[in-house]
Parts: C-alpha cells; sequence; structure tokens
C-alpha cells in the first residue's frame, strides 16, 4: 500500500453479513476528502453466517481494506484490541457494524481533534428501545459516579483518537465500554460532540440487559482500582556532574 496511512478505520464484526458492503460504501464516502489516506481494518470476531466471506470479497474490491480475522468469537474488547494492533496510522477511528452510528459525522469528529486527543459520539435522538435507553441511561451514571468521569455516552463506539494513547492499552473483557476513561489515564485530552443514530436495518442486537447487567457491573470496580492503582509520575534524566578534561 506504499506509505502509511494517516487514519485507520477499525470495525468489530460479529455476524453482521448484511451490513458489510453497505458499512463500506458510507465510510468510504465519508472519508473520501481525508488528506494523508485511509485504511479499513475490519475485524471478524468468530462469525459463523457468512461475514467472513462478504469481508474478503469487500477486500477483493478495495485495497484499503485489512481483514483480521478471531479464530473464534471472543467480544468486542478483544475484537478491538486486534484491530488497533493492526492499525497504523497517526489516528484510530471507531464504529459499529451495525449501521446505528453514522459515517457522516466522522470527519466532524476527526476535525475536533485539533484541540483533544480523545474524540467521543454522544448519541443524539437514539433509536433505541426505552428499556434500553433507560438501562443504558442508569449503567452510564453509575460508571461516572463511580469513575469519577463526566463521559456521556460510553455506550456509543463511534469516535477518534490518537493512536499513540492507545499503544500498550490492555483491553481485558469488557473494557472497551470504558475506552476514554482509559486512555485519560494516560493522559489524552478527552471530549465530547453529539453524533446521529440510527435504527438497525438488518441482523440482531449483541447486547442486552441480561448479558450486560451483573458484568458491567464487576468491569466497573475493575476500573476503579485500576484508577486508583494507576502510577503517574514525572521523571527526567539528571545530567553528570563530569570533572574538566573527563570524556563527554
Amino acid at each position: 500500500m506504499g506509505d502509511l496511512p494517516h487514519l485507520s478505520v477499525v470495525v468489530p464484526f460479529y455476524n453482521e453479513r448484511e451490513n458489510v458492503a453497505p458499512l463500506h460504501a458510507e465510510v468510504s464516502a465519508a472519508l473520501a476528502a481525508h488528506p494523508g489516506g485511509v485504511e479499513f481494518v475490519y475485524v471478524d470476531d468468530g462469525s459463523s453466517e457468512g461475514t467472513a466471506e462478504a469481508l474478503s470479497e469487500a477486500a477483493a474490491l478495495d485495497e484499503r481494506i485489512r481483514v483480521i480475522t478471531l479464530m473464534a468469537n471472543s467480544g468486542q474488547s478483544a475484537a478491538l484490541e486486534a484491530g488497533f494492533g493492526a492499525a497504523r496510522g497517526e489516528v484510530v477511528a471507531t464504529l459499529d457494524a451495525d449501521l446505528q452510528n453514522d459515517p457522516a459525522d466522522l470527519p466532524e469528529l476527526l476535525a475536533a481533534l485539533d484541540h483533544a486527543d480523545v474524540v467521543n459520539g454522544v448519541r443524539a435522538n437514539r433509536q433505541d428501545s426505552q428499556v434500553r435507553k433507560l438501562s443504558s441511561r442508569v449503567g452510564n451514571g453509575f460508571r461516572n459516579w463511580m469513575t469519577g468521569e463526566s463521559v456521556s455516552d460510553v455506550g456509543c463506539s463511534l469516535r477518534v483518537m490518537r493512536r499513540e494513547f492507545l499503544v500498550g492499552v490492555v483491553m481485558y473483557r469488557g473494557m472497551h465500554r470504558f475506552l476514554p476513561t482509559l486512555l485519560r489515564m494516560r493522559g489524552a485530552r478527552v471530549t465530547e460532540l453529539p453524533v446521529n443514530h440510527r435504527p438497525r436495518q438488518h441482523g440482531e442486537s449483541k447486547y442486552g440487559i441480561g448479558n450486560r447487567l451483573w458484568v458491567g457491573l464487576a468491569d466497573v470496580f475493575a476500573v476503579r482500582w485500576m484508577q486508583r492503582r494507576f502510577t503517574r509520575y514525572d521523571a527526567r534524566e539528571t545530567p553528570a556532574d563530569r570533572k574538566p578534561g573527563s570524556e563527554r
């Protein structure tokens, strides 16, 4: 592919076969004018219904697509970590594969990096059920209260980040929901912007109250422990007090 791209778009896919082609078409169109080049790092998280084949077909049509395949379904955190490890751009963008995130919002998020290191989307007019919206609001408030954070929408996967802050981040299972917090711990400046949210057109949601409640509680306590134990220091090398005539 020649020179390294400026932007890497990382998208985890799990049983989203019907969304592969339309998602790539939208993301590619939204970033057509992005300076410095773009690569698309699409991660198949052990899909079982043809997503892998759809990704291969897309890659055959666009050489900017790189497909990373997880041999078994390992979860969104693992898929993102694999994508981050493969990304080569100075900036990394993420979004979900279900087409509920709007790729047209990416240029505005990228422009906001002029005064930030992480720009997190906040879903406006969420197109989800009232139960999901309520559970998300309660969970988000609890996470912020426990971690001392002010992230308005940790469940929004549409965000852009400077890759330097992602290097070395350990994505334990479930930690993708705390990514802005983890990056802030590493010194990143985090800001937020409202983004569009759309109803799901194909496939089924992989998350619900039943598979998020208790795991989510455990994750909050884990991140709180990490915050308290995170090492912070300012180090600098002290120049040697050399004697006259000594080697320099």
